[in-house]
């Protein structure tokens, strides 16, 4: 017969017997063993898809590599030639940051408009907000990039509709003043996923808000002021963001309608581009992933300063 000093000597500060406790501690390693081994494809993936490639990229950044021969290392010579050497690395950057300046705030505009025009609840709702939302779909593809140049060419849609009013103009992607605006045309036409969240966000303003604002006299604007884009801001924030980090990769556009060389006269040259052509027409690997590492520091950057600033104008609902 077992004795209490037996039973007490037996058992652990928790009150657990050693016999328990080595089961408990057995079921555990089973448990992290098991979630270990359903990481570890995502965790090799990430190594050797996501970190490995990364690294190595940024090992090319400070060396000279044409794909033939092994990499050369120049430490800093390819950021001293971006930034004093490459006209047309200027070239890209005017035209990358011109087409975010002007085709951002253009799709939130645009999307955020029709939002507040879908939200009226009008009939036929979800129609419309499926064909405003296909376009985002397919329009970043190639065939879409193809059927622009066509609509925007000399002979395009465009230019018909344009001369039934008595106006003659050129190709639109073939003259350096207007190639760019195309593209913006492009990005635009590519607003469905932004105003689907715009119009989330709109339904779920209070109600109650409008109505005590109606109470008080205010107009329309006056409500859309002070009511709706306050309710807004983490949305705007979050467009804002996504739409800007997007806007500085474009390239399928600028590649179909310039045929790969930037053109005309490098109106079309993005960043994106540029650093293509470097990589995979010049095979300057070195170069290219300077350019690479450059771009990302530069969305780095955009983002912290984002960020930062987000605390001066976006209201969250459960601030006081």
């Amino acid at each position: 017969m077992t004795t209490y000093e037996e039973t007490v000597a037996g058992q652990d500060a928790s009150g657990a017997t050693p016999t328990r406790e080595k089961s408990r501690r057995k079921r555990k390693w089973r448990s992290a063993l098991t979630a270990y081994a359903f990481l570890t494809p995502w965790l090799l993936g990430l190594v050797v898809i996501t970190l490995g490639p990364m690294l190595f990229s940024l090992y090319l950044a400070f060396t000279r590599y044409d794909l033939l021969s092994p990499p050369k290392w120049v430490g800093l010579a390819n950021f001293r030639r971006m930034f004093g050497a490459d006209p047309r690395f200027w070239q890209s950057v005017r035209v990358t940051l011109t087409f975010v300046l002007v085709s951002v705030p253009l799709v939130l505009i645009v999307s955020l408009l029709l939002a507040l025009f879908l939200n009226r609840g009008i009939r036929l709702l979800g129609i419309y907000r499926t064909l405003f939302y296909v376009p985002s779909l397919i329009g970043s593809s190639v065939a879409i990039a193809i059927l622009w140049k066509q609509v925007f060419g000399t002979f395009g849609i465009v230019n018909r509709a344009l001369e039934v009013v008595g106006l003659h103009h050129g190709s639109w992607v073939g003259n350096p003043g207007t190639a760019l605006y195309s593209i913006i045309g492009l990005n635009l036409w590519a607003f469905g996923s932004t105003m689907i969240i715009f119009l989330a966000g709109l339904r779920q303003v209070p109600a109650n808000l409008y109505e005590a604002a109606s109470v008080d006299g205010a107009h329309v604007f006056q409500r859309f002021w002070h009511i709706t884009l306050p309710q807004l801001t983490p949305l705007i924030f979050f467009n804002v963001l996504l739409d800007t980090v997007h806007a500085f990769q474009a390239f399928t556009g600028a590649y179909v309608v310039s045929g790969g060389s930037g053109g005309p006269s490098d109106s079309l040259l993005f960043y994106t581009l540029y650093l293509y052509q470097k990589g995979f027409v010049e095979f300057q690997m070195g170069y290219a992933a300077a350019m690479a590492w450059l771009l990302l520091a530069a969305l780095a950057v955009f983002t912290a300063i984002a960020f930062s600033t987000a605390r001066f104008w976006v209201h969250y609902g459960d601030e006081a």
